[in-house]
C-alpha cells in the first residue's frame, strides 16, 4: 500500500482528534444547558424558489446574526439580514460571507464597488455554484462571479454557503465545490417609502430609495421597486467607480399554498481598474503605486513617410484601464399545489450582459489588419492621418462579452409516506458573443467610446478590426432526482439523490486579427453524480450529520480559443494543445451539531479529492497561459462555527478553519515540459482562518466590531511564492431614533472598514505554476491586489409610512 505524505498523515490525525474532542466536550456542555431554543432561527427551505432558504424567526438572536440553527445533512452556513444591514451599505455578497468557516475572501477596496475574489475550501468562485434567487449567475464561458453586481444588501435576507457538494436540483454545469445562494426579500405587506443616503472617505457617496405597495388585490399581492446610485474615489492612484442599480419584486399568492414571485436585477457600473503588482513592483514602487494619472508620453505629431512608434503611458493610462459592464437577471417563480401531497414548482430565468475590461491602451500597426479575401494580415489602414501605414498608434482596445442566457428549472415534489420524492430538469441554452474592437484615442487619452459600443475602427474593406472574435452556444440540460427517508421515528433523515448535467460547448472562431482562421470546435461533456446524506438526531439539541457527493465542471470556453489551440501545419486543422477533460471531485462532510437555547456548535470535517483539475498553466518563455490538467489534488480539513444567543445584549460569533490542499501529480504544463508540483500545496488555500464577531445591543443602540484572520498562502502552485498572514477588524455601531415626526424606523449607523489599516497582499489568479519558470531566471509573474486602507462611512436612513 502507498504510504501517506507525512505532512497530510500528521494533518490528518491531529484533525481528527480535534473533531473528537469536540465530539465529547460537546455532549456534557448539552447536559448543562437549560430552556428551549424555539425561538431561535433555523433554516428552512424556500417554499416557492427552487434551491433557496428561507429564516424561521429573529436572525439577530444568534450569533450576531452570523449563524441559523440547521437540520440539513451538509455543512451550511449562512448570514441573514440581522448581520448584513449593519454591513457598509455599498457592500457585496463576498463581504457579507467573510467571516464563515472555508471562506477566504478579499475586495479590491474596502468599498466593495470594485469587486474582488473569494475561495471555498481552496476551491476559486468559478468552481462554485452561484445563484441570485435560484438563478445561477456565473458566467456562462468561464464561470467567473463579480460580487459588485448582482443585489443592493439592504434587498437581501440571506445569503448561504454550502461548502461542500451543491444540492441535487442546483442549476449548474462548473460547481466541482459548493454553492452561494442570495436571495432577497419579499416586499413589505404595508405600504412603505424608505430612503437611505451614506457619506464616507474617498468622496464615498450613496443614494437609496426603495417603494413598497403593501398588500393588495385582496391582500394576495405586493410589489416593491428600488434605486440606487454610489460612487467613490479609487483608494489609489486616479479614478473611481460608480454604479446604478435597479431592483424590482413581486408577490402573489394564489391561496391553497400556491404562489408566485417574481423579480427583476438590473445594474450599471463604469469602473477604473486598480493595478495589481508583482512583489518586485510592490517593492520598488510601493503600495500606493498604480496606473498613470496622465497621458504622457501622448500621440506624436503625425509626419508623412515617417515610420512612427507610440507607447504611451506606462503603466499605462488609467482612463484607458476600465471595466465598464451592465447586466440583468430576471425571473419567475410558482409553486403550485397539485393536491394535499404533491406539488410543483417551476422557474424561468433570463440572464443578459455586456461589457468589457480590462486595460484598453494599445499601441495597433496600421499593418496588422485582416485582408477578408487573403485570410491574412498585413491590411494597412492610416490610423493618424499622416497619409502611410508606416506607424503604430495608441488605440483603446479590450474584450467585449455579450451574453444571453433563457433557461428553466422544474421540480414536482411528492410526500409518500416516509418519502420526500423530489424530481425535475434544468435547461439552459446561452449565447456567449466575445470580440475585441478598437476606438481611436484623443489628444486628452480619453477613448471614443468607453464601452467600445460605436466609433469602431475598421478595415480596409469596411468590416470592423476584431483581436478576437468567438461565439460560444453552450446548452445545458440536467435530470435530477432526489429521496429524502425519515427514519427512526422523525429522529433521522437518509437522503438520496442523483443527477446527470450534460454540457456542449460549441465554440466558433471567426477569421480575425488574432486568429486569422476560421473554425468550429464542439465538445459534449456529461456525467452522472450520485449524493448520499444522513442526519441523526441523538437527542433534542444535539444532531450528528454526514454527506458524500460527485460534483463535475465542463471546461469553459476559452479552452478552445486563444493560446489553447494551434494550427496544425500539415493537416491544415485547427487542434488543441494539450486535452481537455471536464473535471471532477468526490466531497466528504461529516460533523456534529449542538444546538442550545444558549448557543449553537458545528463542527465538520471534510474531504475532496480532485480529478483533473484545471489551471492555467503560465509560459514565461513564451508570455501565454495555457488551460491545462493539474490531475489530482486533495483538499482536507475541519471547520468549527459557533453562535451565541444574547447575553445581558452581547452576541457573539466565531468560525476557525483548518486545511491542507495537496497536489498529488506532476503538471504537464506545454507539450514535453513537466513541472514538479506533486506534493504541493494548492495556491489559494490558507492552511488556518478565524472569523469573529461580538456585537452588543441596548434597546435602539448598537455596537459591533468583525475580526478576519487568514494564514499563510501559497501564490504558485510551485510553493515557490508565499503570501504573509494577516489580520482585519471592522467596527460598526448604530442607533435607531424611532419616530421623528412624518419619519419612523430612522437609523443612524457607521461603520469603519480595516480599522487598524492592515496592509496585506492576495494573488490575482490562484492558477499561475511558478513565480520564476524552472531552469530560468525570470521575473515573477504573480501580480497582487492589495488591501485597501482604513475608510469610515456614515449612513442615515428612514422611512416615509
Amino acid at each position: 500500500m502507498k504510504q501517506l505524505d507525512p505532512d497530510i498523515s500528521r494533518f490528518a490525525r491531529s484533525t481528527l482528534a480535534m473533531a473528537l474532542a469536540a465530539l465529547a466536550a460537546t455532549p456534557v456542555l448539552a447536559q448543562t444547558t437549560a430552556g428551549t431554543d424555539d425561538a431561535m432561527p433555523r433554516a428552512q427551505q424556500d417554499a416557492v424558489r427552487l434551491g433557496t432558504i428561507t429564516v424561521v424567526g429573529d436572525g439577530a438572536k444568534l450569533g450576531a446574526g452570523q449563524m441559523l440553527k440547521e437540520d440539513a445533512v451538509k455543512g451550511r452556513s449562512t448570514v441573514t439580514k440581522a448581520a448584513s444591514e449593519k454591513n457598509l451599505a455599498t457592500g457585496t455578497p463576498y463581504q457579507a460571507l467573510a467571516l464563515l468557516p472555508g471562506i477566504n475572501t478579499y475586495s479590491y477596496d474596502a468599498t466593495g464597488l470594485f469587486g474582488g475574489g473569494l475561495t471555498v475550501r481552496g476551491f476559486n468562485s468559478d468552481q462554485l455554484g452561484f445563484t441570485v434567487n435560484g438563478v445561477p449567475v456565473n458566467d456562462s464561458g468561464n464561470y467567473a462571479v463579480y460580487p459588485q453586481e448582482y443585489v443592493d444588501q439592504e434587498n437581501v435576507c440571506t445569503q448561504s454557503v454550502t461548502q461542500g457538494s451543491p444540492d441535487v436540483q442546483s442549476p449548474h454545469s462548473g460547481a466541482t465545490g459548493g454553492n452561494i445562494s442570495i436571495n432577497t426579500c419579499d416586499p413589505e405587506d404595508k405600504p412603505r417609502f424608505r430612503a437611505g443616503q451614506t457619506l464616507g472617505g474617498l468622496s464615498l457617496t450613496r443614494t437609496f430609495l426603495r417603494v413598497d405597495s403593501g398588500r393588495f388585490a385582496g391582500d394576495r399581492a405586493k410589489v416593491f421597486v428600488s434605486y440606487s446610485h454610489s460612487q467613490a474615489d479609487k483608494w489609489k492612484g486616479s479614478g473611481q467607480g460608480k454604479k446604478d442599480h435597479f431592483d424590482a419584486a413581486f408577490r402573489y399568492d394564489l391561496g391553497a399554498g400556491s404562489a408566485i414571485l417574481g423579480s427583476m436585477l438590473y445594474n450599471r457600473s463604469v469602473n477604473n481598474n486598480f493595478l495589481a503588482p508583482t512583489l518586485a513592483q510592490l517593492n520598488a514602487n510601493g503600495y500606493f503605486w498604480d496606473f498613470s494619472s496622465t497621458f504622457t508620453p501622448g500621440h506624436l505629431t503625425p509626419v508623412a513617410g515617417k515610420a512612427q512608434s507610440e507607447t504611451g503611458p506606462s503603466p499605462v493610462y488609467y482612463k484607458l484601464s476600465v471595466n465598464p459592464f451592465e447586466n440583468l437577471v430576471a425571473s419567475v417563480s410558482g409553486s403550485f399545489k397539485i393536491n394535499e401531497d404533491t406539488s410543483l414548482k417551476v422557474q424561468p430565468y433570463l440572464w443578459t450582459g455586456y461589457g468589457t475590461g480590462g486595460n484598453q491602451q494599445a499601441a495597433l500597426s496600421e499593418t496588422a489588419f485582416l485582408n477578408t479575401t487573403t485570410g491574412k494580415t498585413g491590411a494597412g489602414v492610416d490610423l493618424n492621418g499622416d497619409g502611410d501605414t508606416l506607424d503604430k498608434v495608441i488605440v483603446a482596445r479590450s474584450s467585449v462579452t455579450k451574453t444571453s442566457r433563457p433557461g428553466i428549472t422544474a421540480e414536482v415534489n411528492k410526500a409518500l409516506g416516509d418519502h420526500q420524492l423530489k424530481f425535475g430538469v434544468w435547461f439552459e441554452r446561452a449565447e456567449h458573443r466575445q470580440t475585441q474592437p478598437a476606438v481611436p484615442v484623443d489628444a486628452n487619452g480619453n477613448p471614443y467610446d468607453v464601452w467600445l459600443r460605436s466609433g469602431h475602427i475598421l478595415r480596409p474593406d469596411g468590416s470592423t478590426y476584431e483581436g478576437r472574435d468567438w461565439k460560444t452556444i453552450s446548452t445545458a440540460y440536467q435530470a435530477f432526482a432526489a429521496d429524502e427517508i425519515s427514519v427512526l421515528d422523525g429522529s433521522g433523515v437518509i437522503s438520496l439523490g442523483l443527477r446527470a448535467p450534460h454540457v456542449t460547448r460549441d465554440v466558433t472562431n471567426y477569421a480575425n486579427e488574432g486568429f486569422t482562421t476560421t473554425y468550429n470546435m464542439k465538445r459534449d461533456f456529461s456525467e452522472v453524480l450520485p449524493q448520499l446524506g444522513m442526519r441523526f438526531n441523538l437527542d433534542r439539541s444535539q444532531q450528528v450529520f454526514m454527506n458524500l457527493g460527485k460534483n463535475f465542471r465542463a471546461p469553459p470556453n476559452f479552452a478552445f480559443t486563444g493560446t489553447n489551440v494551434m494550427l496544425n501545419a500539415a493537416t491544415g486543422r485547427v487542434e488543441l494543445v494539450t486535452a481537455t477533460r471536464a473535471e471532477t471531485s468526490i466531497m466528504l462532510d461529516f460533523g456534529y451539531r449542538l444546538q442550545t437555547a444558549l448557543y449553537s456548535l458545528s463542527a465538520t470535517a471534510f474531504e475532496s479529492n480532485f480529478k483533473d483539475r484545471q489551471a492555467n498553466a503560465y509560459n514565461s518563455a513564451t508570455d501565454t497561459s495555457t488551460y491545462t490538467n493539474a490531475g489530482r489534488v486533495n483538499n482536507r480539513g475541519v471547520e468549527f462555527e459557533l453562535g451565541s444567543a444574547s447575553f445581558h445584549g452581547f452576541t457573539a460569533y466565531g468560525s476557525l478553519t483548518l486545511q491542507k490542499s495537496r497536489i498529488r501529480d506532476d503538471m504537464n504544463v506545454t507539450k514535453g515540459q513537466i513541472v514538479p508540483t506533486a506534493g504541493k500545496q494548492f495556491a489559494l488555500t490558507p492552511e488556518q482562518m478565524i472569523g469573529a464577531s461580538l456585537q452588543y445591543s441596548n434597546g435602539p443602540f448598537y455596537a459591533g466590531i468583525k475580526l478576519k484572520r487568514t494564514g499563510t498562502q501559497y501564490a504558485t502552485l510551485m510553493n515557490d511564492e508565499q503570501v504573509p498572514a494577516y489580520t482585519t477588524t471592522d467596527l460598526n455601531a448604530g442607533y435607531n431614533f424611532g419616530q421623528l415626526g412624518m419619519l419612523s424606523n430612522t437609523q443612524l449607523r457607521f461603520n469603519v472598514a480595516n480599522l487598524g489599516n492592515t496592509r496585506y497582499r492576495n494573488p490575482n489568479s490562484g492558477t499561475v505554476v511558478n513565480a520564476v519558470a524552472v531552469g530560468t531566471t525570470a521575473a515573477s509573474t504573480v501580480s497582487y491586489y492589495l488591501g485597501a486602507p482604513r475608510l469610515a462611512t456614515v449612513s442615515l436612513s428612514a422611512d416615509f409610512n
